[in-house]
């Protein structure tokens, strides 16, 4: 009896073993998870960057993987429904660039969100840098996906577009059609002729804009957000002065939120055992 004891140790106990090795192995750590994701942007590691952990313990094991725009209180709960808990969002969670949160901390709303991040063992990683230098940008590629102007893009750059001859009118039709649910801002006259047109997603700053709108072949910029006395004033004073140009601001959500949908996909690509999905931030705003 006590030989077949022993013999019974010898045979499962490294099954048992194995099995523990085995579930542990199902669930790295979202530190793991987040340096595996950096190393396959296949790019020189930032050091000055936003790309952190916002909130939330690194040696968390990862049961899934929610891609965003921002990680709202939505999306946020949209995620803990489907047993997610690393939120991967591309912009700030709390309130400004830097997720500097000194300020927040008797605040109500940030208090609640903390809150709730917290009791679900969440953790938010941004990825901002990182994203806009996978390929040509993420970011980008999701946005030109969303548009349906793969074929139009031009060679000498991902956010280049070639088209037949229309109106900016008809431009913006196409636009509305893609994104219907808020208004845009246009500088531009309506019946303008149009072939010409580069992306500036997101907030890339005036200067941005503006050196885009000094090339001679570009028409239109379609950006993301400005502050309104730059380039919107830019271009009024382009028209006045006979210039060809314009620019269409869509909103920074609508400019950007399809790349974290192809971040998603991205993701499945080499993180094979983990449930990864996309979730819509929408817009933060209804227009009047």
């Amino acid at each position: 009896m006590k030989h077949f004891i022993i013999y019974c140790l010898f045979i499962f106990l490294p099954m048992i073993s194995s099995g523990q090795d085995i579930a542990i192995n199902r669930l790295p750590m979202a530190k793991q998870v987040i340096d595996e994701i950096v190393a396959q942007v296949k790019t020189q590691p930032l050091t000055n960057t936003v790309d952190l952990i916002v909130e939330g313990n690194p040696e968390t094991p990862v049961k899934g993987i929610v891609s965003c725009m921002f990680a709202t209180m939505e999306v946020l709960k949209k995620a803990v429904a489907i047993e997610a808990n690393l939120i991967i969002t591309h912009e700030p969670t709390f309130y400004n660039h830097y997720d500097e949160v000194e300020s927040f901390q008797n605040d109500m709303v940030y208090k609640e969100k903390i809150k709730y991040i917290r009791d679900n063992n969440l953790v938010i990683w941004r990825f901002h840098d990182y994203a806009h230098r996978i390929e040509n940008d993420a970011i980008l590629i999701g946005m030109v996906q969303k548009l349906g102007w793969k074929k139009n893009q031009e060679k000498r750059g991902v956010g280049r577009f070639s088209f037949p001859e229309r109106t900016l009118k008809d431009l913006l039709k196409h636009l509305k059609n893609t994104f219907p649910g808020n208004s845009f801002y246009v500088v531009g006259n309506p019946e303008m002729s149009v072939s010409k047109v580069a992306l500036a997603p997101g907030a890339p700053g005036s200067m941005q804009h503006i050196r885009l709108l000094r090339d001679p072949n570009i028409d239109v910029v379609i950006g993301g957000e400005v502050s309104q006395w730059e380039t919107y004033e830019y271009v009024r004073d382009a028209i006045f002065q006979k210039k060809k140009k314009g620019i269409v601001f869509i909103g920074h959500i609508n400019s950007e939120e399809s790349g974290m949908a192809y971040v998603a996909e991205w993701l499945q690509k080499f993180l094979t055992n983990i449930p990864i999905s996309y979730i819509a931030s929408g817009s933060s705003y209804w227009s009047y």
